[in-house]
């Protein structure tokens, strides 16, 4: 994962360039010498009255009985002090028996302003020294014991103003953290997202989202009376910080759950009441069924350890369970054997087969053991195992070279499964063969729709030549998405459809969608990475699990990229590959469309992108031919937008997630 602050970067680039210097290796004259300083005087350091930059440096602060006191060093974009600062803010979000609260009369915590047209009456702003300041805060509710969040803001005017800074927090204030929000918004400070101007910084110049956040979400929810109108006591906002998470994320996206806690909470969760905070979101305020937890209590783990939700049941089948898949064979004698083709069409039967041996495995004991596949498919608790045949070509699947329908299954004394086709597609010698596999094991909550549901376990065979069945090469592929990606927001450990998980960043979904299984995917896009692209940021982004509503990825910047390519992107490492694309074509075949044209018209579709894109030589939905995956194409994109160039696609995307 590739992290940094951008301003020590700019910093350590600024160094190189003045070590490098211009020069032709000889020592110019010396200068004049220097008019002599006035003996015991030192020179005045230079100061300025505005900035486009303002940088706090946190000195100190005093909790007191009615008031807080801060003090601060402030400097402009070059490092410049800054005199003459006439506005600055300071918050204060109270510890207190219900977690953190700041009411608006005041009557809890308090918040204090100086300048500006709402100033607070008795605080006042001493400039110490040049750039140097003390901010005192009036706050009647504040006592010198008093605990809590306390943030700082300063600047206005001809000053910019500074971000906002959290110059104290108590210990375990929180247990979600900036990392875990930021695993899906990267950096929320620049998205479109409401409130994104007040992502707050620590003294040490890191993001401190969830405790920003807090200073107005606090634990405890403002009052309202019989009527719902809102009053000012209570806490600061209606919607507390875990009713943002709890409820305002329930319906985040599919295979989302909030119950897997982990997800966002970093640190052990304890709660000493289902009516405490959090709990009572989900809850309800009733008593009943309380909780009383031993020491050690975690509710992360109790969430996931609840046959309800089921995730550590999914967890464990998932971590005790593995599959093989066989590369594709020919058996020209077998025993009879019928297909699984429609009744009313005709039903066939065989004596030869183009067969993939499938086979599951425990591995919870010392020694894997391997399980009957047939007879766990009987008892219902395995509920899909199948393959498919393909031809692979370049590292790509190229094509589906069986008909769908038409496999028979042959259980084999050893508990494997033989999936056989009677016959391949016409054209099947064209490319090398490898086969896909996926076996799913039911768990208690499976529901019987598409086959999202249970623990699905894909796998892909070596590959073999289509004529000797003899090996050629291991299967792979050009895969850039982190492991994690996708889990990190469908998080329930379920399949999105037909058996086909979230794990490895997606690689289960290439059994499906890749360069040469021409599918319309709703439209979206062709291929894995278009049609990925397209339904978190384009077009597709209405069609998939929620159409015609929006999906989830539409609050998020589609420029985040590291958020699935956590090591960045190679644009010169894509194959130079066409990819079968009537996804692009309204649903019509025989088209085919060059790949980075395709990943980028996933979200950059205007008339005038595309223009560019075919201008240097990319294509979009030119006709296909009959060996469409051994043509090269003439794409040039790499040359100019490669990671690193000058107008490289990180110069408009983001690959680094900034501390």
């Amino acid at each position: 994962m590739r992290t940094h602050k951008k301003s020590l970067l700019a910093v350590a680039l600024i160094a190189a360039i003045g070590l490098a210097g211009c020069s032709d290796g000889n020592d110019g004259k010396d200068g004049a010498p220097g008019e002599p300083g006035t003996p015991g005087v030192s020179p005045t350091p230079p100061v300025t009255e505005v900035s486009t930059v303002t940088n706090v440096e946190y000195i100190a602060h005093m909790v007191e009985e009615g008031q807080v006191t801060v003090e601060f060093n402030l400097t402009d974009e070059d490092g410049v002090a800054i005199t003459g600062l006439e506005n600055a803010g300071v918050y204060l979000a109270a510890k207190t028996d219900f977690g953190i609260q700041r009411s608006r009369d005041g009557s809890v915590g308090g918040s204090a302003t100086f300048g500006g047209d709402n100033a607070t009456e008795g605080a006042t702003i001493t400039e110490v020294d040049s750039g140097q300041y003390k901010l005192v805060a009036p706050m009647a509710a504040v006592q010198s014991d008093t605990e809590g969040l306390i943030r700082l803001q300063v600047g206005g005017g001809d000053i910019a103003s500074s971000p906002y800074i959290i110059i104290d927090k108590p210990e375990m204030t929180h247990t979600s953290t900036t990392e875990t929000c930021y695993s899906c918004h990267v950096d929320y400070a620049t998205s479109d997202i409401k409130h994104s101007k007040y992502v707050a910084l620590n003294t040490a110049g890191e993001v401190d989202f969830v405790g920003g956040c807090m200073v107005c979400h606090n634990n405890v929810p403002r009052d309202v009376d019989a009527e719902g109108n809102s009053l000012d006591t209570g806490g600061y906002a209606k919607n507390t910080m875990q009713k943002l998470g709890h409820i305002n994320h329930q319906k985040f996206e599919k295979d989302f759950t909030p119950a897997n806690c982990y997800t966002c909470h970093a640190e052990p969760v304890v709660n000493t009441s289902i009516a405490g905070n959090g709990c009572s979101d989900c809850h309800g305020n009733s008593e009943s069924g309380i909780i009383v937890p031993a020491d050690g209590f975690d509710a992360r783990e109790f969430h996931f350890q609840s046959s309800n939700v089921g995730l550590g049941e999914r967890a464990t089948i998932r971590e005790n369970h593995y599959t093989t898949t066989s590369a594709p064979y020919f058996n020209p004698t077998m025993d009879e054997w019928t297909d699984h083709g429609d009744p009313d069409e005709g039903q066939v039967t065989w004596t030869s087969g183009y067969c993939v041996d499938i086979a599951l495995f425990d591995n919870s004991g010392e020694t894997p053991v391997q399980l009957n596949i047939g007879e766990m498919y009987a008892a219902h608790e395995v509920t899909y195992g199948g393959a498919y045949i393909n031809n692979y070509h370049n590292d790509s699947i190229v094509a589906r070279v069986i008909s769908h329908g038409k496999e028979g299954y042959i259980e084999n004394d050893d508990g494997s499964r033989s999936v056989c086709y009677g016959e391949l597609t016409s054209g099947y010698e064209l490319a090398d063969l490898s086969a896909s596999s996926r076996i799913t094991i039911a768990d208690t909550n499976w529901i019987d729709s598409d086959s999202e549901y249970g623990v699905s376990f894909t796998g892909y065979s070596d590959v073999v030549d289509s004529t000797s069945f003899a090996k050629t090469q291991d299967w792979g592929r050009r895969h850039t998405i982190d492991a994690n990606s996708c889990t990190t927001c469908h998080n329930n450990d379920t399949n999105y459809h037909k058996n086909g998980s979230y794990g490895e960043g997606g690689l289960d979904c290439v059994a499906c969608h890749n360069n040469g299984q021409d599918r319309k995917g709703a439209f979206s896009g062709p291929g894995f990475g278009p049609m990925v692209h397209s339904m978190h940021w384009g077009k597709g982004n209405e069609l998939g699990a929620k159409a015609p509503e929006a999906n989830s990825a539409a609050s998020l910047n589609a420029d985040n990229c590291v958020s699935c390519h956590a090591d960045g992107v190679s644009l010169a490492d894509v194959p130079n590959q066409y990819m079968l694309s009537k996804a692009y074509n309204e649903g019509n075949a025989g088209v085919m469309t060059s790949p980075i044209t395709a990943n980028c018209f996933a979200c950059h579709n205007s008339d005038q992108a595309l223009n560019h894109m075919e201008q240097n030589g990319g294509e979009l939905n030119v006709p296909s031919t009959t060996q469409w995956f051994t043509e090269g194409t003439s794409e040039s994109c790499a040359t100019c937008h490669d990671t690193g160039k000058s107008f490289g696609i990180d110069m408009f995307h983001n690959f680094d997630r900034v501390q």
